[in-house]
């Protein structure tokens, strides 16, 4: 099988070993992984700002970069489910409506493509440590990818998860929100710090660096001693 990697932005710019992870993980799987070079920003942070005709640019540029791939999967809940909302973007557009549904059809967060489409539960990884996965809200809320990554954490071997408290409360990124809003983001992020640490957890998992970013850098500012890492991290183990 195919695969094209989305690698987003956050991803490239500030954690590139989450590719790396997640390129090896689909080839574990039996994939074969692709990069194409064309590739750009999904248009969601231009979007979200109300910019809709930058962001068609850079939308309509990634509907061009994925072309011809068979399935493209990302490391992103959010930048997944912004590519979902490119239907409606360009519903009624006799040039770009119909390559707007091909790449949604075929786009994937990987644990949602793991699990959902390739039926894999157990990629086969050993980790040792407490965790506690952040089920960020766009991959939850927009996405509706629930399930897939906690099956897929549960089968990580030596691992001990534990639920997080109000798991289902946002971090207080939320992209623009957290630059427009920072004071009401400050005192979010501040509130998931606490449930993390209520939890014991050595290793904080989430799908969405950019989340993982906002707490993980919370954290440190409290001086608190959680490791922060994507889900690809723990199952490429």
């Amino acid at each position: 099988m195919k695969v094209s990697l989305f690698i987003t932005c956050m991803c490239d710019i500030f954690s590139s070993n989450v590719g790396k992870d997640t390129v090896e993980l689909l080839e574990k799987v039996g994939c074969e992984v692709e990069f194409p070079e064309a590739q750009t920003c999904c248009g969601q942070p231009a979007f979200n700002s109300g910019y809709l005709e930058d962001a068609k640019q850079s939308m309509k540029q990634m509907i061009k970069a994925f072309q011809f791939s068979d399935y493209v999967v990302g490391p992103s809940g959010s930048c997944v489910g912004m590519i979902q909302e490119y239907p409606k973007v360009f519903k009624g557009d006799i040039v770009w409506e119909e390559e707007a549904n091909k790449l949604a059809a075929k786009t994937y967060e990987l644990t949602q493509f793991l699990v959902d489409v390739l039926g894999v539960t157990d990629v086969g990884s050993t980790f040792r440590g407490k965790i506690t996965y952040h089920p960020s809200c766009h991959m939850t809320r927009i996405l509706g990818v629930k399930d897939a990554p906690m099956t897929l954490l549960n089968h990580v071997q030596g691992a001990e998860v534990i639920e997080l408290p109000l798991k289902e409360d946002c971090c207080g990124f939320g992209g623009t929100f957290a630059v427009k809003n920072s004071v009401i983001s400050g005192e979010m992020v501040k509130e998931k710090s606490r449930h993390v640490s209520e939890t014991g957890a050595e290793y904080l998992v989430g799908g969405d660096m950019a989340c993982l970013m906002n707490i993980g850098g919370r954290m440190k500012r409290e001086g608190k001693d959680v490791k922060v890492v994507h889900i690809a991290e723990i199952l490429n183990r």
